[in-house]
């Protein structure tokens, strides 16, 4: 959630960041109705003062004088019940319509409409050159039997799979390796709940409008979380905490759901748009401090670019234009990796700063050094997601025989074994 006293200040800003990130909502219709809301606060604090006078009864009050005042007061109770009544449909209103408003864009964020407009920043290794037909990661999965699609898809439906044999211990050594690099950084691992009120989701910022996108439990009131940021940042919901505590840094290990609702025909084949996936995420929490939070964006991207280093898959790393930002985020970089049936970068990364989008609508405190409450920054990153990350792994190590060679580092996770094949 934003910061209403900057809409007042700056309306113009948020009409452009809306434009540019694609939200619609009336910004001018929100301040009416702050207004509005504002105007009845002021007129209930007045009522509500009346009240407490006219409770007080003088001791020379006479018969007459009595019955006046009960008058007023009971008129005066009418007037403000009236007035808090409307008072709270204006509040409530205003709070849905504030959800739904977008964070500015970092100045550095290039204006773009889609992910062909982001800025390319960094690479890292070589696409591999074969000389051979290489095969594709279903192919080299089959021929592995590494993963069943068609026996899953039967009982569990469209975009389904069973990662068996190699194909389950390369996801498991892969994720392993991920969050070891990571704690040894100084993260605390954490396996949080994966299934979540939906007030963990209205202060993460993924609803409203990631409804549709978001697999729900009516009978329970619950929902599956497409990624353990949701539940990290949850955790401190609700807390005031000391300026010594900060910063909170987290490696979070779970399953993740995804309905794919806007994706229905995009990516069927294969593993890289999956409706359930296992994910290592990174998230932090610190100071109300944008330097600060510069220097941890970099530090949680440097992370996902060792693990990737580790695995030794080619990548490139790009600002994301203003079309390809979240609702709360501020700036976002896309790790992009080499994936050569696409023969193109395609995302396995994503490292965002929030500010304190997520803290003001979760409240998350901290009293600073001084003693000052402040809402505290967020921001998170993909350590890595699998399986979306064993199609650039298997396409980019398959060696002519169909063999795939197993990077050093990640040797040790599968029993010293060097190539699988």
């Amino acid at each position: 959630m934003i910061d209403v006293s900057l809409l007042r200040k700056d309306p113009e800003a948020f009409k452009r960041a809306a434009a540019q990130k694609g939200f619609s909502i009336d910004i001018d219709e929100l301040l009416r109705i702050d207004r509005a809301a504002r105007a009845l606060r002021s007129n209930v604090e007045t009522l509500r003062q009346s009240r407490n006078s006219l409770s007080v009864s003088p001791r020379d009050e006479g018969v007459d004088d009595k019955e006046l005042r009960i008058a007023k007061a009971k008129q005066v109770n009418s007037d403000l019940a009236e007035a808090e009544h409307q008072l709270s449909a204006f509040e409530a209103e205003l709070g849905e319509l504030l959800l739904k408003v977008p964070g500015i864009p970092a100045p550095e964020v290039p204006v773009g409409e889609s992910e062909a407009d982001n800025v390319e920043v960094k690479r890292w290794g070589s696409p591999p050159v074969f000389d051979f037909p290489p095969l594709d990661h279903m192919q080299l999965a089959s021929m592995h039997k590494m993963v069943d699609v068609d026996k899953s898809r039967k009982f569990a439906g469209t975009r389904s799979y069973a990662l068996m044999g190699w194909g389950a211990r390369l996801h498991l050594a892969i994720l392993q390796l991920a969050v070891d690099i990571v704690r040894e950084r100084g993260f605390t691992p954490v396996v949080p709940p994966v299934l979540v009120r939906e007030k963990a989701l209205v202060g993460t910022g993924f609803f409203p409008n990631g409804r549709d996108d978001t697999y729900s439990l009516p009978d329970d009131g619950q929902y599956l979380v497409g990624t353990s940021e949701v539940s990290l940042i949850a955790l401190h919901s609700d807390e005031t905490m000391s300026s010594y505590d900060l910063p909170i840094r987290y490696v979070g290990v779970s399953p993740c759901f995804r309905r794919e609702a806007g994706a229905a025909s995009r990516d069927t084949r294969g593993l890289y748009r999956v409706h359930t996936f296992y994910k290592v995420e990174q998230v932090s929490i610190g100071p109300n401090d944008e330097a600060w939070a510069d220097q941890e964006h970099h530090r949680l991207l440097e992370n996902s670019e060792a693990i990737l280093q580790a695995l030794e898959i080619p990548y490139r790393v790009a600002l994301a234009c203003t079309a390809e930002l979240g609702l709360g985020q501020s700036k976002k970089h896309e790790v992009e990796s080499w994936m050569p049936s696409r023969n193109a970068f395609s995302e396995t990364h994503s490292c965002s700063t929030l500010l304190d989008f997520q803290s003001r609508r979760a409240g998350i405190k901290y009293k600073d050094t001084s003693g000052k409450s402040k809402f505290a920054f967020t921001l998170n990153n993909t350590a890595i997601a699998s399986p979306r990350i064993l199609i650039p792994f298997l396409e980019n190590h398959q060696q002519k025989d169909g063999s795939i060679r197993i990077p050093a580092q990640l040797q040790k996770y599968l029993g010293g074994t060097p190539v699988i094949g």
